[in-house]
């Protein structure tokens, strides 16, 4: 059994990803090729925002984001500390200083209950992340942000293609707040084969620095306005998500009925974090009173199976520096999340088997 099961989304797609590749390889402008252009107006159109930035990771698009509002040494961003490293790495490397606020037990994402007494004279963003497909909630965030005149970066690498207040609702991860940046990284639920990553923003101002950021800050062929970095999204990636896009609504279906297969199997017995509809379900998380002894079960049943994140990022070692608040919440869920296989590709019957397996090692 696959974690992802990217090999049997590649046999359906094959056609039309060898098509796209083929086409690059054709006209041979494997940077800024016409698939850059195209990818963004169709992700822009999906999302809804009015811009659309793609970037050579999902990590590059939190900071040429930060970069563009300006972030400067002294600076500090509200974040979360559950979460991949690159959430606070960025910050860090735009030269700020991330200041970790707790999440909630729920979901794992930022509880914004606890975000106003962490907002101080330096702040000047909110980063929260859409943790495992689920958006934080933003109606909340951007509110406080409101309050306090600072930008909100939704770190949604997980979440592209949620929606947000209900199923059905017109409201898309990516287009939540000042800016949305996602990843393409093969295994989200909207991938590349390599690097890749998109920023969203409906200002027009914000969109043209970012523009010029991911060039080396160019406005003009070597002419530099601004410090920038390499950061484009080159030409043969986005044409494999060109060819992903037409079939990707139906593979977020495909997550929620395995999601809902999956809560059916476990029924009360088991606490999973996030589960509301709307989720692009990147992952499916339980939180077993111990991780050990499941993952050991399921290692043996051949059963792929991933701790994210298995250390809260205020406890690792390069970041220890900036541990100056209990995050009690997040340091628990690190010790006990478990994510299981995900993926439209799972069957019924894979499923019932993940879940009997972990439910056998809860009895023994």
């Amino acid at each position: 059994m696959e974690f992802t099961g990217l090999k049997q989304q590649y046999e359906l797609l094959r056609n039309d990803i060898n098509a796209g590749i083929q086409r690059v390889l054709d006209h041979g402008q494997y940077i800024m090729g016409p698939e850059v252009a195209q990818l963004e107006a169709q992700l822009a159109e999906y999302c809804g925002a009015r811009h659309c930035v793609t970037v050579s990771s999902g990590t590059e698009a939190l900071l040429i984001s930060l970069m563009a509002l300006g972030v400067q040494p002294g600076d500090e961003v509200i974040t979360t500390p559950f979460s991949f490293i690159a959430t606070a790495e960025a910050i860090v490397l735009a030269g700020a200083r991330p200041v970790f606020v707790d999440v909630e037990r729920a979901t794992g994402n930022l509880d914004p209950a606890r975000i106003v007494r962490r907002i101080g004279a330096r702040t000047r963003a909110i980063m929260p992340v859409s943790l495992y497909g689920q958006p934080a909630d933003m109606d909340a965030i951007n509110g406080i942000a409101r309050r306090h005149g600072l930008a909100v970066i939704e770190d949604a690498a997980q979440s592209f293609g949620a929606s947000y207040g209900g199923q059905g609702s017109s409201q898309r991860s990516c287009n939540l707040s000042t800016i949305g940046c996602t990843s393409f990284f093969p295994s989200k639920p909207l991938g590349c084969y390599g690097d890749g990553g998109a920023i969203f923003t409906s200002d027009d101002e914000l969109a043209r620095a970012m523009r010029e950021i991911r060039i080396h800050g160019q406005a003009e062929r070597y002419h530099h306005t601004r410090v920038g970095v390499g950061g484009r999204m080159d030409t043969l990636q986005c044409a494999v998500v060109l060819a992903k896009l037409p079939t990707f609504d139906d593979e977020i279906a495909a997550r929620r009925r395995v999601a809902a297969a999956y809560d059916r199997s476990f029924g009360s017995r088991m606490e999973t974090l996030g589960g509301a509809e709307a989720s692009a379900w990147a992952q499916y998380t339980i939180v077993p009173p111990r991780r050990e002894p499941v993952q050991a079960a399921l290692t043996a049943a051949g059963i792929p199976s991933v701790a994210h994140y298995p250390q809260a990022i205020h406890q690792q070692p390069a970041y220890l520096r900036y541990d100056d608040a209990a995050c009690p919440v997040a340091e628990l869920l690190a010790q006990r999340v478990l994510s299981l296989p995900m993926g439209p590709h799972l069957s019924q019957s894979d499923v019932a088997r993940v879940a009997a397996t972990v439910l056998a090692a809860l009895d023994a």
